[in-house]
């Protein structure tokens, strides 16, 4: 019996460190940011970043020469390999969900293989690759490229490890008394914070199909927690100068967002849907804090679980592959058409600048310089999350500006190229029309939070 405890409590500190190393090695590459620039004195870096954004700026940096290079080779393989797919079945599942897709999303995969194609070499009608449409969009694929390979293997010392488990414990009590949703969503709002955003809402699928969720809090979490993700913001922020403040400028994004998950799920659209579940299947209550049981004590014990359960290096490395592979072939084409697309119409047609006349009036009614300029991108977002960035990221655009729309874009959420195509696939009731309204709505809550939080920063 001595020999079975003694067994017993190796086991359990093996699984204590099992979680502990991988989930501060977690925070150190995720969430605290450090002065990297100022160690490694290379031209590039930002003087302070978060772990995964000084790799992505070293790989960058390290490969400046094949990025362009190798997003031609991925985006032409993925149309490639697409159109392949509708002639041979693909027996292999991985392969066959990411290449067999709708003539819809096939027909923007073959876009972005012409654009990228007639961009890099400099063929056809320059609207498609001038300086204005496709070369922009070109310039951000580096960035793209070295944030994916970084976040798709890295990403598991933070959903794998218990780390989210313990956060997610602490702050479960609080989640349905303030956003009308069960504790468990806090995984979900943790895997889009520190993941990516369609895998909030892929978790949120699942586990409404399973019966963990009802309709309406699928659609709430859906829009309210699969929030952009700190590799995504990064981008952002590089894209406009502002990794040297990335804290307050990812902070500025969470107050908006969560100000908006307070709102959003109290009002229209959100709160016409109902409280039944896919399918009738049976309703899963979720687990609850024992009475008597410390919270963090009762966290601690699932993370440690959940790292007692965590993949093997090996399986780190295949999920890994298929994730980078998963992100580089589906996502990529759809940036690289659908920005070269929304460019095109914002630089060459007065589309935008008319369907933002009324939005121009909301941002002089904030005092927000450039109003005129900025505004087409506050609408510009619904396509992309990445052109409002590119369209201010002029010198002639004012700071503060650019600051109010590069968070406006990260909290706006729904993106008809990333988060809102994985809605609109899945089975979380939400329509085309439903997505369009909430972004709206969630455009008029953020503006105001984030116009008051950039002029303080930038007053100080």
């Amino acid at each position: 019996m001595e020999k079975n405890i003694i067994s017993t409590n190796k086991k359990q500190s093996k699984n204590l460190f099992k979680f502990l190393i991988p989930s501060l090695l977690g925070l150190l590459l995720f969430v605290i940011p450090l002065p990297y620039g100022k160690l490694f004195k290379l031209d590039g870096l930002s003087p302070i970043n978060i772990g995964i954004g000084f790799l992505a700026e070293l790989i960058k940096i390290i490969a400046a020469d094949y990025l362009i290079n190798i997003a031609l080779v991925v985006i032409l393989t993925s149309a490639i390999l697409s159109v392949i797919s509708k002639f041979i079945n693909i027996k292999n599942e991985f392969l066959n969900n990411i290449l067999n897709v709708s003539p819809l999303w096939l027909t923007f995969r073959l876009l972005g293989a012409l654009f990228i194609f007639m961009t890099v070499f400099k063929v056809g009608p320059e609207i498609i690759h001038s300086e204005l449409t496709g070369e922009v969009v070109l310039g951000l694929l580096p960035s793209l490229l070295a944030i994916f390979l970084v976040s798709g293997f890295l990403l598991p010392l933070v959903v794998d490890f218990g780390l989210m488990d313990l956060l997610g414990t602490l702050i479960s009590k609080y989640m349905y008394k303030l956003f009308k949703v069960p504790g468990r969503a806090a995984i979900d709002a943790i895997s889009s914070w520190l993941g990516d955003g369609t895998l909030g809402i892929m978790i949120t699928d699942t586990q409404y199909k399973q019966g963990f969720y009802t309709a309406k809090e699928a659609c709430i979490i859906s829009i309210c927690f699969s929030l952009v993700s700190l590799p995504f913001s990064t981008v952002i922020a590089d894209q406009l100068g502002f990794m040297t403040m990335f804290v307050p400028f990812y902070l500025t994004v969470c107050l908006a967002s969560l100000v908006c998950a307070l709102i959003m799920p109290r009002i229209y659209p959100l709160n016409k849907f109902k409280d039944s579940t896919y399918n009738n299947v049976e309703h899963l209550k979720e687990e609850l804090v024992p009475s008597g049981t410390n919270l963090f004590s009762f966290g601690l014990k699932k993370a440690i679980n959940r790292a007692s359960t965590a993949p093997s290096f090996k399986d780190i490395m295949i999920n890994g592959c298929k994730t980078v592979i998963d992100m580089y072939l589906a996502l990529l084409p759809l940036v690289m058409a659908w920005g070269t697309l929304a460019l095109i119409v914002a630089e060459f047609t007065p589309f935008f600048n008319i369907i933002s006349i009324p939005v121009v009036f909301i941002l002089k009614l904030l005092g927000i310089p450039n109003a005129t300029a900025a505004a087409p991108a506050v609408l510009v977002g619904f396509t992309d999350m990445f052109l409002p960035s590119i369209m201010v990221s002029g010198n002639e655009i004012s700071q503060v500006t650019q600051f109010i729309i590069g968070t406006l874009s990260i909290t706006q959420l729904i993106y008809l190229t990333e988060t809102g195509a994985v809605i609109l696939k899945s089975d979380i009731p939400l329509k085309l029309k439903d997505l369009f309204i909430l972004f709206i709505v969630r455009t008029l809550i953020s503006l105001p939070v984030i116009t008051i939080v950039a002029k303080l920063i930038f007053s100080l």
